[in-house]
């Protein structure tokens, strides 16, 4: 990192609603776009995100009213990635006013190869207690955030996409109810697949509470900011597609017994469910919410068992999961939200 970084003063610019009126900007439904005009909210997130010295890639830049907080908090480079065409005069007007440490993407933030936000990071190693000097933020849009999430949740363990560098830490804007979920524990009535797949893979720490009324248009509901940090260690030793599958299974009976949902994982050997509970030494009565995660390491253990033993698939559930990250430069010119979900069996 720099010997001494500085946060960026900026030139006076027209206020983020002006330029909204200048260009005649407003809110895409389809793209569930809600804006944070509000610098004193922009600036918390900012901080929050702890960007000082740090390349930054933010996810929907949007008009660019984080941006300008990001290069205010002394981010070393702010990548600001965008869909949408119609904000790339007010992201370019920011550029050329961020003494070069602002560049702008055109592009879908779920097919974007994200080392190249980073050009001039380095690397940290995964087992340091040291984190890299690189951050990913956003105000998701909220049809986006959770097949994001998911996206770079997989590509945690795979060492890929912004994990490429390390432990790259990450703060997000959700709704409150999924930021909720995310991180209720396991015990919590509220804990949900979502909160498994994210807690065995990151802290997560829900940091801010953003009002609707600080969005434009006013959603709805309210969000939240949440951080999220990749453990060194996960809390369930087992690869990705099968700590997927088992909670899949678990979850997709969230009122019932954890033994009838786990059938589902022999669909032509119902029987073997029995025997799984058997090795896992497991109660047959524990609800899904109830199961903590060495219960989950045991089920997934013995779930590998019985698949080497009786010869079965790994993945026997179909799971609607988003494509995997980009794990090189995207060429296509025109970016495309519409195909960015698959069906994994």
């Amino acid at each position: 990192m720099s010997a001494n970084p500085l946060p960026l003063r900026l030139p006076p610019m027209p206020k983020i609603a002006d330029i909204l009126r200048m260009y005649g900007l407003s809110a895409k439904k389809q793209l569930s776009q809600n804006f944070i005009l509000d610098l004193n909210v922009t600036d918390k997130i900012a901080q929050v995100a702890d960007v000082f010295d740090c390349h930054v890639c933010e996810v929907g830049a949007g008009p660019g009213s984080l941006t300008r907080s990001l290069l205010h908090a002394g981010a070393k480079h702010v990548a600001a990635v965008e869909i949408d065409g119609r904000f790339m005069p007010s992201l370019e007007m920011l550029q050329s006013a961020s003494k070069g440490r602002l560049s702008v993407h055109r592009a879908d933030i779920m097919t974007f190869y994200i080392p190249d936000a980073f050009h001039k990071a380095d690397v940290v190693r995964w087992e340091s207690n040291d984190l890299p000097g690189v951050r990913m933020v956003g105000n998701l849009p909220f049809n986006v955030s959770i097949p994001l999430l998911l996206q770079w949740l997989e590509a945690i363990p795979q060492r890929a996409g912004p994990f490429a560098f390390g432990r790259t830490p990450m703060a997000l804007v959700f709704q409150k109810e999924v930021a909720d979920n995310i991180q209720s524990p396991p015990g919590n009535s509220e804990c949900t697949r979502l909160s498994i797949m994210t807690q065995y893979l990151c802290e997560v720490k829900k940091k801010y509470s953003l009002p609707s009324k600080v969005f434009v248009p006013q959603p709805k509901v309210d969000a939240s900011l949440v951080c999220f940090v990749p453990r060194i260690t996960p809390l369930i030793d087992a690869p990705f597609v099968v700590v997927e599958q088992i909670v899949k299974a678990i979850f997709s009976e969230r009122r019932k017994t954890i033994r009838n949902s786990l059938r589902t994982l022999f669909p032509r050997r119902p029987e073997l469910v029995d025997e799984l509970m058997e090795r896992t030494g497991l109660g047959s009565t524990l609800r899904p919410h109830q199961v903590d995660f060495e219960d989950y390491n045991k089920i997934c253990q013995s779930f590998l068992e019985l698949t080497r033993d009786h010869d079965l698939p790994v993945t026997p559930l179909r799971v609607r999961k988003p494509v995997p990250v980009a794990t090189a430069p995207n060429t296509e010119e025109e970016p495309d939200a519409n195909e960015n979900i698959l069906e994994v069996n």
